[in-house]
């Protein structure tokens, strides 16, 4: 140990790099652009804010699969009707995103939308009051979810984005005050064979810092962006 005046007799330098740039580790953040289109599709809002709300679901699959087998334990997982479903592994089953592929690559079923508010989203399984795929009264028609084909990097960010548009034929405006993101999920053997029935879960959540309103005959189109050093 090096005390008092000795340590001025070494020429120490230290190098540039390792001095605080606040940017001691990538960080992680997600956003919500919402752009509304009036019955001419003429843009009459845009709206964005931080998304900071993954759901218990979400976190779940932040547990690694062997460590669930080697102790025995069971991974609960709630769907959007809030049936809750134990999965148990081995070595020869795990839990994966199903699609139409054998090897289950992805599964997102939507970008829900709703009307209500719910303050713990940690424990939310689906939105509060989630408004319905249709043109009835209140309703909007849900598009086809959409995924970035491949991750965009710029410099030290990268980010991709998943978007949905919904149109409204209500015949009357449509609020909007919370959204979330619903996934699918099943269990498999190493083969790929899907063991049971796929359940649909809540695995992000959101309300709304205003609300947002959808002109009969216009539409929405939600972005979720998640990205990584912004």
């Amino acid at each position: 140990m090096i005390v008092g005046e000795n340590l001025n007799s070494f020429d120490v330098k230290v190098p540039s790099d390792a001095y605080y740039t606040q940017k001691d580790s990538p960080t992680f953040n997600a956003y919500i652009t919402i752009i509304v289109r009036d019955s001419n599709r003429n843009i009459v809002n845009i709206h964005r804010q931080r998304s900071h709300s993954p759901t218990k679901n979400f976190i779940a699959y932040f547990m690694p699969m062997y460590y669930l087998y080697s102790n025995n334990i069971s991974l609960t997982i709630t769907n959007t009707s809030n049936t809750s479903y134990s999965y148990t592994t081995s070595p020869f089953i795990g839990i994966s995103y199903p699609s139409n592929q054998k090897n289950n690559v992805s599964y997102l079923v939507m970008i829900e939308v709703g009307s209500g508010s719910q303050s713990n989203a940690y424990n939310a399984y689906n939105l509060a009051s989630p408004i319905a795929n249709g043109s009835g009264t209140g309703q909007l028609l849900y598009g086809t979810p959409s995924i970035s084909t491949s991750i965009t990097a710029s410099g030290s960010s990268a980010y991709f984005y998943i978007s949905q548009t919904f149109n409204n034929y209500s015949g009357g405006a449509v609020t909007i005050t919370e959204v979330g993101i619903i996934t699918g999920l099943a269990q498999n053997t190493a083969n790929g064979s899907i063991i049971g029935s796929t359940i649909q879960m809540l695995m992000w959540y959101d309300v709304l810092s205003s609300s947002i309103s959808v002109p009969n005959g216009g539409s929405v189109t939600i972005y979720y962006t998640f990205t990584v050093n912004p």
